[in-house]
């Protein structure tokens, strides 16, 4: 009897241990530019785990004028505010630290709990991923650029 009683809290405590903490609710807004790519992105997770992500692109912009990349990042901003109403909710698997499609293997999101950073892991067609450092927002405004 003292060994079932044993047993039975060792395993107690091995379940209540091996709980993966919720993850994170909020929203999140990102932009990362490098000469081959351009992205905004939007991000809200729900208290119930449920995420929202919207992340348009342009790649190969070329070597646009600064004039021409304001219109860029307004074009992309306004994309992005015209599609959110559309985005769909998804569920993801979550390890307390990396979001993953159900079953999947590659990140699509990695949280830092200890440092309260987010991260969206971009991917666009063979090439490397990428990883967009997202700022907490309270609410979406119209152009993610003008944030940072």
């Amino acid at each position: 009897m003292r060994r079932l009683a044993i047993l039975l809290v060792a395993g107690l405590v091995l379940v209540a241990c091996s709980r993966t903490p919720p993850p994170p609710s909020g929203r999140w807004i990102g932009s990362y530019e490098s000469s081959s790519v351009m992205v905004d992105a939007w991000l809200e997770i729900a208290p119930n785990g449920t995420v929202r992500i919207c992340a348009p692109d342009l790649l190969d912009p070329g070597s646009p004028s600064d004039e021409d990349r304001a219109a860029m990042h307004v074009r992309l901003a306004g994309d992005l505010a015209d599609a959110w109403g559309e985005v769909k909710q998804r569920s993801y698997d979550f390890d307390g630290r990396v979001f993953r499609k159900p079953g999947g293997i590659a990140p699509q999101m990695e949280w830092n709990p200890k440092k309260k950073e987010m991260k969206l892991v971009f991917y666009f067609g063979m090439q490397r991923s990428i990883r967009i450092a997202m700022h907490p927002v309270k609410d979406f405004g119209e152009d993610p650029w003008a944030a940072h």
